[in-house]
């Protein structure tokens, strides 16, 4: 294919289904050139007219070229035959992502591949970098890299969460149809007072801000997103390997993220498992959410991926 400057519909295939995503591509865009690009990977449980939407036109104002797509079973990728929609079950998400890294390889106009997670991002991005070395350098923001720590803090509600995930796998696979349900206990329904009441951690505020129904990022805003999500989720999510595997990494990382954030530990526990060459950034003034689409927080953190990105390793 030969794109224009700005967004460009794109399709590639994974587990023989064509997901879809949106190449963003800077302007001016020669095809004659050679350009760096970057492939980017998003927040549980978001699609690409989320933080792609957002990061991609700034990388691409910064001279890269971004690929945000929709994994398999999200947005406007099919789910398998036989499945159902709204499922992002880790190992799958690492799958699509080296399809992705191959989709870019095959665009004579890229020179050199990057990966850039969000939140879940992070992990999925640590993760296919391990034995995937087309990638040269990974960015992890407000990343959820080292989540062990955060997600089994108490094993008690964890065990709740799996027992619910299990009923759920096994009603689905009974009955053949899908049991949705609502991951951070927020549908598409509630009023951000509403959600604070059930919420139950110290995110809820700005996590309805933007996935909320009146969010920035949430169901009225984008129409092919919703809250609601697959049933046996929890036994998915519950499964990170990012941490596990970072002394295995090679490529060069940056990791950024709020020293105040809910969610820090999970960059800092990865940090300190890095035995590659590496660079972190740490912020006072943003909040974890920021980095998805506050104008600021976004800015700090693309100028400083772009920064990363382009630095000779030589």
């Amino acid at each position: 294919m030969t794109p224009t400057s700005g967004k460009n519909k794109v399709t590639f295939k994974s587990f023989g289904a064509d997901l879809v995503g949106d190449l963003y591509v800077p302007e001016g865009f020669d095809e004659a050139k050679k350009y760096k690009a970057i492939v980017g990977a998003s927040p549980f449980p978001q699609v690409k007219d989320q933080i792609p939407a957002t990061y991609g036109p700034e990388m691409a104002a910064r001279g890269f070229i971004y690929l945000g797509f929709d994994y398999l079973g999200m947005g406007d990728s099919p789910a398998l035959p036989g499945e159902f929609k709204q499922s992002r079950y880790m190992f799958r998400l690492i799958e699509n992502t080296w399809d992705a890294v191959s989709y870019l390889g095959t665009l004579p106009f890229v020179e050199e591949i990057y990966g850039l997670g969000v939140c879940q991002g992070g992990s999925i991005i640590a993760s296919a970098a391990v034995t995937d070395h087309r990638i040269k350098k990974i960015a992890m923001v407000s990343g959820m890299m080292a989540a062990d720590d955060f997600q089994w803090a108490d094993r008690d509600v964890v065990n709740q969460q799996i027992a619910a995930s299990n009923a759920s796998m096994q009603k689905m696979y009974e009955s053949g149809e899908p049991d949705y349900v609502t991951p951070f206990l927020l549908n598409d329904e509630m009023t951000k007072e509403e959600f604070i009441e059930v919420g139950g951690n110290p995110m809820v505020g700005e996590t309805y801000d933007y996935y909320g129904r009146d969010g920035v990022k949430g169901p009225i805003a984008v129409p092919n997103y919703t809250n609601m999500h697959i049933g046996d989720q929890g036994m998915q999510s519950l499964i990170s390997i990012g941490q596990a595997y970072a002394d295995k990494i090679v490529q060069p990382s940056l990791t950024i993220y709020s020293k105040s954030a809910y969610t820090a530990i999970c960059s800092t526990q990865f940090v300190e498992k890095l035995t590659n060459e590496h660079e972190e950034l740490a912020f006072d003034d943003f909040s974890h959410v920021d980095f998805y689409y506050k104008p600021e927080a976004v800015k700090a953190s693309t100028d400083a991926v772009a920064a990363f990105f382009n630095r000779s390793t030589d």
